[in-house]
């Protein structure tokens, strides 16, 4: 497999965990480029469109960032969308949350954020679109100095992509897919110390066809080991000192949700079931036949729909002539479903809360509590906000489409980071800071 296809992979694995069915009926088309914290090499990515379904708007994610012009937001009716109440912007709603930071380095690098070490210390890695040389630096968000930590080790015959950053007991360790001449692939596993120093490599993973069964995620520093799952699913630990990756008791088929818990992915309710690795207490929670969720350790968030069988009128060309589905004839009918309403709940069924119809299904709610939400703002532009659960409040984050209709989503994931650019700008939020 070529380093290409291996990017691929990344990508296409990436957007089928977060993807849905595509409900009837939907309210509006958003093309959106996911700036994942996970930093690629974009040079390398394949022309491939992945289209995702979150929470009633299509999301086109395109493997290259290219894009195609925007579809207008309209009801099933056919008639314009109204304009949606925009929130204030999240500086205004909640200020102790928001830093600003410039979105470069003082000697001009793009950065990428990763992680918050602390709560004053932001973990960036700049290199990522070139490719040549990467590092990984400290950024005081009180004095706003960075301090180089480590420059990712490149290895003869691969690119240099540092994925799965994490860190945890004054380690950062991160993995690489790496291909040598004459060696099955394999995801390499480095650390080095939150302080700086040289990476050490911790163990080399084996990869199968990753195109068929991804690579490795997960990843998190627990104690004096590294855990980590296959994106087919199977939870491994490995001492931080290296050593030969062993599997985790009960947990064979599973993936990480947030260590201890790991779970299955279902299709139509990831994590419904959750198991302590540790300790063994499970977690299962309640969803109703018609239900399509996304559960945290505490909450699930989904939608509830109606299926319906759709018939498909014929394709034929410019002749009469009908036209194929590869080499078999396109389906009679198709299965269209109707989202009837969206909530968010705690496991057990209880506490259940409505969501705004905007809100992105295929996402993870930061700290389970904060959803990103698309609205219509002024001439039928998209707008994202931020919804807290807990308080019905949202804020504007102020992130829009460029000019050419493609509106860049920040990939917060669960945990209590939010950082994305405007214009000469980075916002960083820390999602903690909100009570």
């Amino acid at each position: 497999m070529t380093d290409l296809e291996d990017k691929l992979s990344r990508v296409l694995s990436g957007a089928a965990h977060r993807a849905p069915e595509a409900p009837d009926g939907l309210l509006a088309t958003v093309k959106t480029r996911h700036r994942r914290r996970r930093a690629r090499t974009a040079a390398a990515y394949a022309a491939v469109a992945v289209v995702l379904v979150a929470g009633g708007a299509g999301v086109a994610v395109n493997a290259l960032g290219t894009r195609t012009a925007p579809h207008p937001a309209v009801h099933t009716t056919g008639q314009a969308q109204p304009a949606d109440q925009i929130p204030p912007p999240i500086e205004k709603v909640w200020p102790q949350a928001v830093r600003k930071i410039p979105a470069k380095l003082p000697d001009g690098r793009a950065y990428y954020p990763q992680l918050l070490l602390d709560d004053h210390t932001l973990l960036v890695m700049t290199g990522v679109q070139d490719g040549k040389r990467q590092f990984l630096w400290s950024y005081d968000l009180r004095s706003g100095q960075p301090r180089r930590i480590a420059e990712i080790p490149a290895t003869k015959g691969s690119a240099i992509s540092a994925e799965g950053i994490t860190g945890g007991g004054g380690h950062i360790v991160w993995w690489a897919s790496y291909k040598e001449a004459g060696a099955p692939r394999v995801a390499r596993i480095w650390t080095v110390p939150a302080t700086g120093g040289r990476p050490r490599p911790v163990t080399d993973v084996p990869l199968g066809n990753v195109m068929k069964e991804g690579h490795i995620n997960g990843l998190t520093v627990t104690g004096s080991d590294v855990v980590f799952a296959y994106e087919k699913g199977g939870v491994y630990r490995v001492p931080l000192s290296g050593g030969t990756p062993q599997p985790v008791k009960g947990a064979e088929r599973h993936h990480i949700l947030r260590w201890p818990w790991v779970g299955v992915h279902r299709k139509e309710a990831v994590f419904r079931d959750l198991h302590n690795a540790e300790t063994g207490e499970r977690r299962d929670a309640v969803v109703k036949a018609d239900e399509q969720v996304r559960c945290g350790v505490d909450r699930c968030a989904g939608v509830a729909v109606q299926y319906r069988t759709v018939k498909i009128e014929r394709r034929r060309d410019s002749s009469g002539k009908e036209i194929k589905c590869g080499t078999r004839r396109c389906p009679d009918t198709v299965r269209a479903q109707t989202i009837l309403r969206r909530f968010v709940r705690d496991r057990d069924g209880s506490q259940e809360r409505e969501l705004p119809t905007g809100f992105q299904m295929g996402d993870d709610a930061g700290l389970e509590r904060f959803f990103k939400v698309t609205l219509t703002g002024p001439e039928d532009r998209s707008v994202l906000t931020l919804y807290d659960a807990d308080t019905g409040r949202s804020a504007d984050l102020r992130i829009r489409p460029d000019a050419a209709g493609t509106m860049a989503i920040p990939d917060g994931g669960l945990d209590r980071l939010m950082a994305y650019p405007i214009k000469n700008e980075m916002y960083v939020l820390d999602l903690a800071a909100i009570k």
